[in-house]
């Protein structure tokens, strides 16, 4: 049996390894994670006295590093994962400049023939509002057309693709194939690549942050939303705290604050506030649900 004097997460040694499936053929699983709550809590207090202080105490301080922004001590805590998951989900994830990154490359290795093909519910038109988000679902024939279509593409591009390679079932011995570095650029972003991602506590909340907000593109929110359950199970305590100060919070201006306090003392507000677009105006009226509250101020 192996043992270690490494603090180690019994939640987290459960599941080592083993992947967790996302989308239709994506998968997220723990590769390997060093520190844990009581890492953060150490880091904090520059101390080695475990125990010295209660499980209470602990927590407290971890909120309260959460809440006044003090992100060195989060950076003690890190975590390496293997994913498997859509091209074009990639390169959304790619943009959190914040990790280590090793990816599976196509110039070495033949990509497999899998590919991203959206459940009928997440096929949806462009948003009339917002130029980067869906609007309503695609029902019936359309929504059937698209999914054929997306297939048909990708099956298309992976069979001219085997070819260049000279791979697969028609092999031809007498041809050459193409390189693996050119021949690559023929697939289509739905097809599946893995990468091994690490990161610390502290970057991987920043993801968690835009890519786990119910805002996110539904394909790279269903990753954030297993690692985040990966993260509950390794550091509890801070997770939570995220959730309460970071997830599950705003930021209110400076401007936003003076409204909120004229408001709380009963004053009337014009519509905008001055110092206030009509968009933060209307940001801010839904988040804390203020049309009613307005209405009885302004009378």
């Amino acid at each position: 049996m192996n043992t270690t004097k490494r603090p180690t997460v019994p939640a987290l040694e459960a599941v080592l390894g083993d992947p967790t499936p996302v989308l239709d053929h994506g998968f997220v699983r723990v590769v390997d994670y060093m520190g844990d709550d009581a890492a953060i809590v150490q880091a904090a207090r520059v101390s080695y006295g475990k125990g010295a202080k209660s499980v209470r105490e602990d927590e407290a301080l971890i909120r309260y590093l959460m809440r006044h922004r003090h992100t060195t001590p989060f950076e003690m805590a890190s975590i390496k994962l293997h994913v498997k998951l859509p091209i074009f989900v990639a390169r959304q994830w790619i943009r959190h400049r914040m990790a280590g990154v090793n990816e599976q490359s196509a110039r070495y290795s033949i990509l497999d023939s899998e590919f991203y093909i959206p459940a009928p519910e997440h096929l949806a038109a462009q948003s009339t509002g917002n130029r980067q988000g869906r609007g309503e679902v695609l029902e019936g024939e359309e929504a059937a057309l698209v999914v054929a279509a997306l297939r048909l593409d990708a099956q298309t591009n992976y069979s001219s693709y085997e070819w260049m390679l000279n791979e697969g079932r028609d092999r031809d011995p007498k041809r050459k194939g193409l390189a693996r570095e050119l021949a690559r650029m023929n697939l289509t972003l739905n097809t599946y690549t893995q990468w091994y991602w690490k990161t610390d506590l502290h970057n991987l909340f920043n993801f968690l942050a835009l890519r786990a907000d119910s805002h996110a593109q539904y394909e790279i929110r269903a990753y954030a939303d297993v690692i985040l359950g990966i993260t509950e199970a390794w550091v509890p305590m801070a997770c939570q705290a995220f959730r309460d100060y970071r997830l599950g919070a705003v930021t209110l201006s400076a401007q936003m604050l003076d409204v909120v306090r004229r408001l709380l003392a009963g004053e009337q507000v014009v519509s905008p506030p001055p110092g206030l677009t009509a968009r933060e105006w209307m940001e801010m009226r839904e988040v804390l649900k203020l049309p009613t509250v307005a209405e009885k101020v302004v009378g």
